[in-house]
């Protein structure tokens, strides 16, 4: 019986280990560059991910069809409000099945104040790993590094926290 506990035990210690050198890794490991692509704006202007370096930035991947996204909107304009004069900026990028028209009354009704681009041809999406769920954020340092990837609706709380960080570093 107590090789079974010891056995048991060290099988646990191993996994502890080896889960905190997998998360030790995520935490601390070589941050993933945020892909290089170009959009358009609802109001025409021209933007890239390379234009908004050297901001904290949170692409939000969304959909007027998904529930989620919608009921996350306003926190995310609450978001933008809130850092935006600290060099925070959000990009809502919708979704190619997304009919533009919708997009654009969306924007307009609730008064989106951040940009909003219709990827119509799919490649902003395939370009971050191909995003297939929504509502899909990720956040992104001034040095243009994805540090974090939301799927579905972020803590907010823990959210601001992280950009509040973000916001700090040089």
């Amino acid at each position: 019986m107590k090789s079974v506990k010891h056995t048991a035990a060290a099988v646990a210690v191993g996994l502890l280990v080896a889960a905190g050198g997998y998360l030790g890794w995520q935490a601390f490991g070589p941050r993933e560059a945020v892909p290089a692509v170009s959009y358009t704006l609802l109001d025409g202007s021209k933007g890239s991910t390379e234009s908004l370096r050297g901001k904290v930035v949170l692409v939000n991947f969304w959909a007027t069809s998904c529930v989620t996204c919608v009921a996350e909107m306003p926190q995310i304009v609450s978001t933008y409000d809130k850092y935006k004069g600290q060099g925070y900026e959000t990009v809502a990028v919708a979704m190619s099945y997304d009919p533009p028209a919708y997009v654009a009354r969306f924007a307009e009704t609730r008064k989106l104040p951040f940009g909003v681009a219709i990827d119509n041809t799919g490649e902003i999406a395939r370009s971050f790993g191909d995003v297939q769920l929504t509502p899909t954020s990720y956040l992104i340092n001034k040095r243009g590094e994805i540090v974090k990837r939301y799927v579905g609706a972020p803590d907010f709380a823990a959210l601001h926290k992280l950009v509040e960080q973000l916001l700090a570093e040089a």
